[in-house]
């Protein structure tokens, strides 16, 4: 290499070297693109019978490939070219910084694509999405850590190539204790929220569209950072957490093994009602009822007070949603059903008085009471 250097210089001695420099520059830059179109087309040619992955591999990095391939090249260049020692230093130094942030994001690329293709075999719109949910939700959080490990590690490899933080390296490392202590007082809610995240992506106390009541609002989880956590509320307000507050403070997860929900309807009845009548018509409306899953209905009477008695109705249905849905659905039809023909057995509030030895109902309100969940 060194005699192939020196045979050319000695060949075209005449010319200014900056006229030389820019004209090798060129040619390695040239050289560079050949290179990078004719490898471009045999990696086309070799990935277009392999899976999704290595197919969007090869089609996502073009460019990337391209600056890879063009700083290498004009390394080269910058070594054959007749330029001062302080110029070709300078010049590999800067191809050097831009070969490492090209494979850093060469490496970003690789990773969302890879964890694209995984995720594409769960389907998060399916009835029973548990697995889809847990894989989803500990893959974007992994993502999202991995990508910045590559973003740290590809910003420590630029700094190692400058000659003084090599130097100090040493020392650096030396004082990394104390250094440690205020950096972490410094980020510690960073770092407080990324080892929640690792911890989350564990042991999934949430998990992507799970059901959750936090801070008195209920609403499904639409979306986990590395910081914070993002629910949908049921009025499409949008609640934004720390991933720390899943790790510190207690909440409820409505789906945490799975989607399927019982629902409770309290219904408020006179005594004169037949409870047997209630039961019979509650199984029928949810019997009826699209939303429910065929697993449990039930009606009880839990509780006597002055005037009425308290009948609880349970019925069950696929996930929240419907779970709410169906409650509604039977309180509706219920309540229909004893206006038509029992509106006698509707709450009432009555006043009672003696008059000439006869007891005369003297008021009469037909109040509901209200139908609670």
């Amino acid at each position: 290499m060194e005699r192939f250097i020196e045979e050319f210089r000695s060949d075209f001695a005449w010319l200014p070297d900056w006229a030389v420099s820019i004209a090798v520059l060129a040619a390695a830059f040239g050289l560079g693109l050949f290179i990078q179109r004719l490898g471009f087309r045999i990696l086309t040619r070799l990935v277009e019978n392999k899976d999704l992955f290595w197919r969007s591999l090869v089609a996502r990095t073009r460019r990337p490939m391209r600056l890879a391939i063009l700083t290498w090249a004009l390394s080269f260049g910058a070594a054959v070219a007749p330029l001062t020692d302080y110029q070709a230093t300078t010049l590999r130094h800067i191809l050097l910084i831009g070969f490492i942030i090209v494979v850093g994001w060469m490496a970003k690329i690789a990773l969302h694509i890879w964890m694209t293709v995984y995720l594409r075999r769960f389907k998060l719109d399916a009835e029973d999405n548990l697995l889809a949910r847990k894989h989803v939700t500990q893959s974007r959080i992994m993502e999202r850590i991995a990508s910045i490990v590559i973003v740290a590690v590809t910003l420590a490899a630029i700094l190692m190539t400058f000659p003084a933080v090599q130097q100090y390296g040493v020392s650096l490392l030396a004082s990394a204790g104390v250094a440690g202590i205020v950096l972490g007082l410094a980020l510690q809610p960073v770092l407080k929220n990324l080892l929640a995240g690792i911890q989350l992506a564990i042991t999934q106390p949430i998990r992507i569209d799970d059901a959750l009541i936090v801070e008195g609002e209920w609403g499904n989880v639409e979306e986990i950072t590395s910081t914070y956590v993002v629910m949908k509320l049921w009025d499409w307000r949008r609640l934004v957490l720390p991933l720390s507050y899943f790790i510190e403070k207690p909440f409820q997860n409505w789906t945490r093994e799975g989607s399927a929900l019982i629902g409770t309807v309290m219904i408020y009845l006179d005594y004169s009602v037949p409870v047997a009548v209630v039961r019979s018509k509650a199984e029928e409306i949810a019997a009826a009822s699209k939303l429910w899953d065929r697993k449990v209905v039930a009606v009880q009477v839990t509780d006597f007070r002055e005037n009425v008695m308290e009948i609880r109705i349970l019925a069950s249905a696929n996930n929240a949603p419907k779970t709410f849905d169906l409650r509604c659905e039977m309180r509706e039809k219920l309540i229909d059903f004893i206006q038509r023909e029992y509106p006698s057995a509707l709450p009432r509030v009555r006043a009672e008085g003696a008059a000439n030895g006869n007891a005369a109902v003297v008021g009469e309100a037909g109040r509901h009471q209200s139908l609670q969940s």
